[in-house]
């Protein structure tokens, strides 16, 4: 059995432990509740471009009624030979499952399509290093979002795989101080490759929040679009009754809010491309097309990233919280071994005394 010195040590330790964990529970409570704020801050101008799109669809031609052709490159759809994955996980560790399970269903994803040439954007450092040991990098790549034309088109020139599967882009610390003009960004470069046909299709994989106990890890198809408004989910993961139930704990003792991030005004707004008016546009389907499906691409891309940063903060808030009630439950197990140890100590110096006064 430890000294009672020793296990004073480990409790100290413990206790010190907990008081990291308490401080990065309220930290990433803090951060989510912002992140929750940006969610819902970026609604109103997608739903409306969204509608306005649902509408617009509902009221013009997509495809030319003498060729056949879809008005606009990204309603194209074509047999899928090229791929890309753009896959969403965290830049830091500390928040339990997070990124594993959303690298574990990258995986999964691969292996579905195997057979195929497949590119994988990595946004995030775990997702990049898990990544990174398993599949060879692109002769060039992409090491930031705010990467230029110059550069998309040395790459897009190259030409020459590393492998079937293989890196074509690394997106590390972009997460931390999210804007729209990264996601923008990224969305370009993917919508310049799918109408230059080097790829077929463009898949994501991120934690959709809805709100700390309404979450799934999802891959959703963004290009071709077959669908507005309707996202193209191919795989879903459910939270399970035990991680709701402990994010519930946890949105509870931090005080964060465990409403959806859906409103009533959303859905309101919604019944905009579905109204009976009769619109009139001035300008061409062909050219409304143009002008809207790329903001469309890129408000689905910054919504994917908003989500994946608010899942992040509340699973890390989840895992800390459990972390903190299991250093609480540690103290208590030394305390009382500790108890026990200078329990015995005493009973035996008793009976030491009690045997040499006897002996006398």
């Amino acid at each position: 059995m430890p000294n009672i010195l020793d296990i004073r040590r480990r409790i100290r330790s413990v206790v010190n432990t907990r008081q990291i964990t308490k401080a990065m529970k309220v930290v990433s409570a803090a951060k989510l509740r912002r992140a929750q704020e940006r969610a819902l801050a970026a609604r109103p101008y997608a739903q409306m471009l969204t509608n306005v799109l649902k509408s617009l669809v509902a009221r013009a031609e997509i495809y030319d009624p003498e060729t056949g052709e879809p008005k606009h490159p990204l309603l194209a759809q074509r047999p899928e030979k090229n791929i890309l994955l753009i896959v969403v996980t965290g830049d830091k560790g500390l928040a339990g499952a997070f990124s594993a399970n959303i690298t574990k269903a990258a995986t999964r994803f691969l292996e579905s399509k195997e057979g195929k040439n497949l590119d994988i954007e990595a946004i995030g450092r775990k997702g990049r290093d898990f990544l990174r040991r398993r599949y060879p990098a692109a002769a060039v790549q992409t090491h930031s979002l705010a990467e230029t034309e110059e550069s998309m088109e040395t790459r897009a020139s190259a030409g020459v795989r590393a492998g079937a599967i293989q890196i074509a882009g690394e997106h590390v610390g972009v997460l931390g101080k999210l804007q729209y003009s990264q996601a923008r960004t990224l969305a370009e470069s993917v919508i310049e490759r799918y109408q230059r046909e080097e790829i077929d299709a463009v898949y994501v994989v991120f934690n959709e929040f809805k709100s700390v106990i309404a979450q799934r890890l999802i891959v959703e198809q963004i290009l071709p679009i077959e669908r507005i408004g309707d996202p193209a989910v191919r795989q879903a993961e459910e939270m399970t009754e035990e991680e709701k139930k402990k994010a519930k704990e946890a949105a509870i003792s931090a005080g964060v809010g465990m409403r959806s991030t859906d409103s009533a005004a959303d859905q309101a707004a919604a019944q905009f491309g579905t109204s009976q008016v009769d619109y009139i546009y001035e300008q061409p389907p062909e050219e409304l097309f143009r002008a809207l499906l790329p903001k469309y691409v890129a408000i689905q891309t910054f919504r994917a990233l908003l989500e994946s940063v608010a899942a992040e903060h509340a699973a890390r808030m989840t895992a800390m919280d459990s972390a903190t009630s299991n250093a609480t439950d540690m103290i208590d197990s030394l305390t009382l071994a500790m108890n026990r140890a200078r329990q015995a100590k005493i009973t035996k110096e008793i009976i030491e005394i009690v045997s040499g006064a006897a002996a006398m």
